[in-house]
């Protein structure tokens, strides 16, 4: 590990202006679960690491009924995860935060962290997808708000310039007969990437006949996170069946663009879309029934 200047600001402002001064060679530092991997093992040289750890905007959750639930990026997985609302209102979030990696690396890798670093497997994109969130975003021009769906560009690059920092994620509060869900494949139960990750919300009509709004999002195959649209498209407005979500896991399944690698090959990826997305519908399906 080479030298480095490290501070650490004391406000957003001061964060955002540090950014600036110190140009393309400044890292930012929340949880450090990366990055110093990637300054100790893959060869990451920054000139300066900015420290986030003082600043009070990215840190907290909140959540009322009305204006939904607030997340600083700065919050750590373990918390996000245990926070009691999310468990029982945004059950993918719950469950996409609480299974990255081990229990130390989810006390302290954050939210904020998870997408910023912008891999295709993140297992918290998909769940921020299908739940509307909308990041918070601060920067030497003032602050702006990007659907979490929009936030990824490519592996490794988000919509972030330079200069800006994620502050917090916003999500609606869910309807009422709301389900969601996030599962993954992977070789080994923990300590491991996404071969396949599938986040899924399903919102019921009042009569609970009828499926309102879907969201299917699909993680590791492709660049970035994708929706599964024309899946969503084909369950909204529609009774529920075992026909239609076999149907709408065929669409979710010619949607995704796998590659292969050394951890499969981009048809059992494909493969895996398919089970993966029916069983998900299906357990969203009994989640928002029983809500």
């Amino acid at each position: 590990m080479r030298r480095f200047e490290y501070v650490a600001p004391r406000s957003l402002t001061e964060a955002v202006a540090l950014l600036k001064e110190r140009g393309d060679g400044a890292k930012l530092l929340a949880g450090g679960t990366d990055l110093l991997v990637q300054m100790k093992e893959a060869g990451a040289h920054p000139s300066a690491v900015v420290s986030l750890h003082q600043l009070p905007e990215l840190r907290g959750i909140d959540f009322d009924e009305a204006q939904g639930l607030r997340i600083g990026a700065a919050s750590d997985l373990a918390t996000v995860a245990a926070f009691p609302v999310v468990p029982e209102r945004f059950t993918a979030l719950a469950e996409g935060a609480g299974i990255v990696g081990s229990v130390q690396t989810r006390n302290m890798a954050t939210l904020g962290g998870n997408v910023a670093n912008a891999a295709p497997s993140a297992d918290t994109a998909p769940p921020l997808v299908v739940l509307d969130a909308v990041a918070e975003i601060a920067g030497p021009e003032g602050s702006r708000q990007v659907p979490a769906g929009e936030l990824f560009v490519s592996p490794g690059k988000t919509v972030l310039a330079p200069h800006e920092i994620l502050v917090a994620f916003r999500l609606p509060t869910p309807p009422p007969r709301t389900g969601s869900v996030y599962q993954r494949h992977t070789p080994r139960k923990i300590m491991d990437i996404a071969v396949v990750g599938v986040g899924v919300r399903l919102t019921l009509a009042p009569d609970a006949d009828t499926i309102r709004e879907a969201r299917i999002c699909l993680g590791a195959v492709a660049p970035t996170p994708i929706r599964a649209t024309e899946a969503e498209a084909a369950l909204a407005g529609q009774p529920p069946s075992d026909e239609l979500l076999a149907r709408a896991a065929e669409l979710a399944r010619a949607a995704a663009r796998p590659i292969s690698d050394v951890r499969g090959s981009a048809e059992f990826r494909r493969y895996l879309v398919g089970v993966m997305t029916r069983r998900c519908l299906a357990i969203a399906l009994e989640r928002a029934k029983g809500s």
